[in-house]
Formats: C-alpha cells, structure tokens, sequence
C-alpha cells in the first residue's frame, strides 16, 4: 500500500506501475496540441491552484486517509512523471531517467530551501531525495482562519511554477530554466495584484489568496517587501517580464490565478471580467480560452468544496453555480455543430438525454449518460469540463441544455425511430 507519508513510497508507486495497479497512459485527443491537453489535465487534477482534486494515473488508489499535504505531494510527482511523459511521448519510459532529470532539476531549483536540501543528502537513492524533496516543496505553513476554507486548504499554490520549470528544463537540458524561477513567480504574484485591484475594492478573501501566494512563492526579503507595496499601490501590466507573452504554460498559468483573485467572492464583478478580458488581449490568449478557463476555475471550487460536504444550499454556492451553468451554455452552444454530429451517432444517448426531460433517469442511467459523454469529449474537448471530479454535479445542467441547443439530432432521432 502506498503512503506519501512514509519512506520508500516512490518505489511502491513503480512496484504498483510494474504489476498494472497503476497504468501510465493517458488519452490525447486527437489534434489537441501537447501544451492544451498537459494544461487541460493540470486543471483538472487541481494542481494549478496548489490543491489535489483527482490524481493522473493512479485512479482507483484509496487516499481517504492521506493528509493534504500528502495529497499534493503524490500530485506533484503525478504531474512531474506525466509532465516527463509528454516530452519523451514517442520514447519508451525510461524510469531511471526520468528519476535523473527530476533530481538533477530539484538540486539546481533556484529556489535556495530545495537546493540546500540535497547537500544535506548522505548516499542515499534517486527515490528517497525526491521523497524528501517533494515533501519539502508543498510544506508551506500559513494559519489564515478565513470562513473560506479552500483559502485555507492551498497548501502550496506555486507548485505548478515547478512543472512549467521542469517542462522547460527537460526540453532545454538544464541551465537557464533553472534560473527562471524568481522570475516565473514574480509575474504570477503580479498577476494576482492585479486582478485584485480590477474592481478598485481590495476584498478581504483577494488579500488572503495575495498571502497565500506569497507564502508559496519563496521569494527573498527584498523581493517580498517591494510586492506587498506594490499590493498596496496596485500595478500596470506593463509590469510584467518581456518574455511572459511568449511562454504558453506561464501565461495561462497567470490567467489561471487571475480568474481564482477575481472570483474569491462568489462571483466575477464587471470590472473583474473586463480586466480578464484585457488581460487576455495583452497576453495574446484567445476570447474563447478566457471563458473555458473561467469555466475550470468555477468547476475547481465547486468540485474541491465538495470534497469536505459543503453545504449545498448555501448562497456561495448557488452564486457560483449559476455562474457556472451560464458559461458552461455558452460553450456547448459554441460547439453545438459538432455536439449535434456526435449525439446523431449515439443512439442510447439521444434517448437517455431526451428520457431526462420527462422523468428522472436511474443512477445506471446517469452514470451510462456520463460515460457516453466522456467519449464525445474526446472529439469535443471544449466538453472536457464535463471529466472534471464531480461531473455529475453538471449532468442535471447538460441534460437540461442540450435538447435545446441542438434539437437537429432529435428531430433526426425520432424520424429515425418512425421509420424504423
């Protein structure tokens, strides 16, 4: 059994690859470049904002008892392994190199906790550095007692600076991804004051996730005091590194904690989106990446209150979910075309879906429904969403929706069935 907790559980993890407990495959969609799918499944996974919802490979391993932190750690490396995965695609999976890239790109972390670590490290394996390694890097201790407790449960909200880092580095074969950090996590700090400042009110719930932030950055004193001024004066984007509107990962990344700044409240103010919108145009990020991202970062919050029996009826989470099913409209309705060609060629689920608007469909039902879109998502990635832990909280909203938006595929479907 594997415990992040304890020593030697890297090497269980290969023990569990090796027996086929744990498969390391996952499925691309096809003509989804590289960059989109990893940031696609990052999203998913929670590990963009610092907090483990679903893991990549290891699907079906029993974490009940795992603690937060023990929780992103695994994540990390999950993400480390798949980041390496995606670059060696058409390699076999060496993990003995892969192990030496990981450990290579740690010791030289410009980070100075992470890299004195290793000269503290005896003769001991590749597997026991990182473990100490990866506990080292989510360990960040900050006692905020916010009535928000996702605020709280952030344990360390700049690990993904490490993957887009690592993706760099193995691509690059060392030297100067190494030197990116201070950097990386400078503009992502920038990118919080900023979306923190675009309604002009700086919200109690906006400076938490700024402390949370900067917790998880590890940055120098200097460095440090000149954000939390300028958290206080507020910034320009002109702030920003030359180099950040040509790195696809950053750049998303930033819009990623933007939209989480923004909506830290419930829901997006107009100022708040108009400031995303302009973000978007200065980063060159497509309109419609803002309102899919807009849509994952929703799904986040939804799916990770989940985890600890949210109340239901609470406003927040009304807000947040009504906000989420306008956007979530909007998206099917742009890919309604492609949706309705692939609802023609699934019979059962024109009729599960068209069942659904008359009476309540079984837990078979739901779960043949949500498998079924699954597939189409695989043709359809603008559906990914649906993938996300917790899908089915979408399913009442897709079933809902869809008829609506593409009535073609049933219309077809019930001359279909007269004929037949």
């Amino acid at each position: 059994m594997i415990t992040p907790g304890s020593k030697g559980w890297i090497n269980k993890y290969f023990d569990s690859v090796e027996k086929g407990e744990i498969v390391l495959t996952t499925d691309r969609p096809e003509g989804e470049r590289k960059l989109n799918f990893m940031h696609s499944i990052f999203a998913k996974t929670g590990i963009v904002y610092g907090f483990a919802l679903e893991f990549i490979f290891a699907k079906n391993i029993d974490s009940s008892d795992w603690t937060a932190e023990e929780k992103l750690k695994f994540l990390l490396f999950e993400a480390h392994l798949f980041t390496f995965q995606q670059i060696k695609k058409d390699e076999k999976f060496d993990r003995l190199n892969f192990l030496e890239n990981l450990c290579s790109f740690y010791e030289g972390h410009s980070v100075s906790s992470i890299s004195k670590l290793f000269k503290l490290f005896g003769k001991i394996s590749e597997e026991e550095k990182l473990e100490n390694t990866l506990a080292k890097r989510v360990d960040i201790k900050l006692n905020l007692l916010e009535n928000k407790w996702w605020v709280n449960s952030l344990s360390n909200a700049f690990c993904f600076l490490d993957l887009i880092l690592f993706d760099d580095f193995v691509h690059k074969e060392r030297a100067e991804a190494l030197e990116s950090y201070d950097r990386f996590a400078t503009n992502a700090m920038l990118a919080v004051i900023l979306s923190a400042h675009s309604d002009g009110i700086i919200e109690g719930q906006e400076r938490s996730i700024f402390n949370v932030f900067l917790a998880s950055a590890n940055l120098e004193d200097e460095k440090r005091d000149e954000l939390k001024e300028k958290f206080e004066k507020g910034a320009t984007m002109e702030d920003f590194s030359y180099f950040v509107k040509s790195h696809w990962l950053l750049k998303r990344f930033l819009l990623d904690i933007s939209i989480l700044t923004a909506i830290s409240n419930d829901v997006l103010l107009d100022d708040e989106l108009d400031f995303l919108i302009e973000l978007c145009n200065y980063l060159d990020i497509p309109s419609e990446e803002l309102e899919e991202n807009i849509v994952l970062t929703e799904s986040f919050l939804l799916n990770s209150e989940n985890k600890i029996e949210f109340i239901k009826d609470s406003t927040s989470y009304k807000k947040a979910y009504s906000s989420l099913s306008k956007r979530w409209t909007k998206i099917i309705y742009r890919n309604k075309e492609k949706l309705s060609v692939e609802l023609k060629q699934s019979k059962e689920l024109l009729f599960l879906v068209k069942k659904s608007t008359s009476k309540e469909l079984t837990k078979e039902e739901k779960e043949m429904v949500k498998t079924q879109f699954k597939d189409i998502a695989k043709s359809v990635p603008a559906l990914a969403i649906f993938l996300l832990p917790g899908g089915a909280l979408l399913l009442p909203m897709v079933l809902k929706i869809v008829p609506d938006l593409v009535p073609s595929a049933f219309r077809e479907n019930e001359v279909d069935e007269e004929t037949g």
